[in-house]
């Protein structure tokens, strides 16, 4: 019998195994207007736009740089990464993806592997810079909970942590049209990768 279809096209023209991917199908092109058409919280955030996974990473990426300022460029584009294989396999709320269960967790780990792989960084990164972002992710998380998604200061307290407020210093949820997020995550990925030489 036939295997069923894994691959996606990509606007690059790129074929993309989402079984078994590999770098040389990656582009940041279809990385970046997929992200920027992905909404986070499920959509349910206020606002005239969709808050975005490219813009939720671009915020990920800035609080990660206040968290390990001396942290070098390739950490900071492994931030900015941090949720990429969501251009392909959606966004899902920490939940669903629980209820899920591990085949869903293998099939983002292969992913983020390829497209680590394919922008020169390890295909696991250490677990050190996982947990430093990991803690931007939450940071970033509790102020789109607190300003868009509708939870009070308390309820984000509880689900994500109380965060530091000088991470927090002249930070703002922003939501613009998937276009302008999209050349903003494009034009961070190629500043960081010029910064790494």
């Amino acid at each position: 019998m036939p295997q069923p279809r894994a691959w996606q096209k990509m606007l690059s023209g790129r074929r993309l195994d989402l079984l078994d991917p590999t770098p040389v199908d990656i582009e940041i092109e279809d990385i970046a207007h997929g992200l920027s058409f992905v909404a986070r919280w499920n959509g349910q955030t206020l606002g005239d736009f969709a808050y975005s996974v490219a813009e939720h990473s671009l915020l990920v990426e800035r609080l990660y740089g206040r968290i390990a300022p001396r942290a070098p460029a390739k950490w900071r584009l492994a931030a900015l990464l941090h949720d990429a294989p969501e251009y392909v396999i959606g966004d899902m709320i920490s939940p669903v993806k629980h209820a899920v269960g591990p085949d869903y967790d293998a099939l983002e780990r292969r992913l983020a592997a390829a497209i680590h792989i394919r922008f020169g960084l390890p295909a696991e990164i250490p677990v050190t810079v996982k947990k430093q972002i990991k803690r931007a992710d939450r940071i970033s998380a509790w102020l789109e909970a607190t300003e868009i998604a509708g939870f009070s200061v308390a309820e984000a307290d509880r689900f994500f942590g109380k965060p530091d407020p000088a991470l927090l210093r002249d930070l703002a949820i922003t939501l613009r049209p998937p276009t302008e997020t999209r050349a903003d995550y494009t034009a961070r990925h190629y500043a960081l990768l010029a910064e790494m030489g």
